[in-house]
């Protein structure tokens, strides 16, 4: 890992100095996402947060993959009461009856979705017209908690049954999945997934 700034170029401060935290920065978060079971996987884990600190998730993260079968959606569709119960059960994952059955929920509206004829890849990436929105923020204080495009495609998310989407979480969904380029312009990682 590097120190969080060097030559100039600073770290954005929100991932501080936890290493897992910090790789998920370096790596991961604003990288365009195109793939259908990242991009499902990243809607369970945002709704998973939901009142809890994304760290708290992303230590969470692997039980995640582990209790929810890789995140299949064809698997997860298929749930009942059973593994409401298994999971319910997990300590490894957030224990909430409501963000369980939210992510069958999803899963099944995702599902619903393949079945007709339609991907999350495309119906995301229409409400930034296929491309990264490259922000230019300086501060962190300023970066919004969400935005009237997070609202319009929570809106659209919750008319095809999809739970837990609300502004805020589909917003972090957008900045973890590349949808938008929220890395501080002092961030070495704006300009390298800008150039992208």
């Amino acid at each position: 890992m590097t120190s969080n700034c060097s030559d100039g170029a600073c770290r954005c401060p929100w991932c501080g100095d936890d290493p897992l935290y910090v790789a998920y920065h370096d790596t991961e978060w604003g990288v365009p996402c195109h793939d259908e079971r990242t991009l499902f996987e990243f809607l369970i884990l945002e709704g998973a947060q939901a009142g809890l600190s994304w760290i708290t998730i992303l230590r969470k993260r692997e039980n995640y993959r582990r209790a929810f079968d890789g995140f299949d959606v064809d698997k997860i569709a298929r749930y009942g009461e059973q593994d409401v119960l298994r999971l319910l059960g997990d300590a490894g994952i957030v224990r909430n009856r409501l963000k369980i059955a939210a992510a069958i929920d999803n899963a099944r509206a995702t599902l619903a979705l393949y079945e007709a004829g339609g991907n999350l890849n495309d119906l995301l990436w229409q409400f930034v017209e296929g491309r990264p929105v490259i922000n230019h923020w300086q501060q962190f204080s300023k970066v919004p908690v969400f935005t009237p495009t997070a609202e319009a495609l929570s809106k659209e998310l919750k008319r095809r049954s999809f739970r837990f989407i609300g502004p805020t979480v589909i917003y972090s969904h957008m900045q973890a999945t590349g949808m938008v380029n929220d890395h501080l312009v002092t961030c070495p990682r704006h300009q390298a997934l800008t150039a992208c």
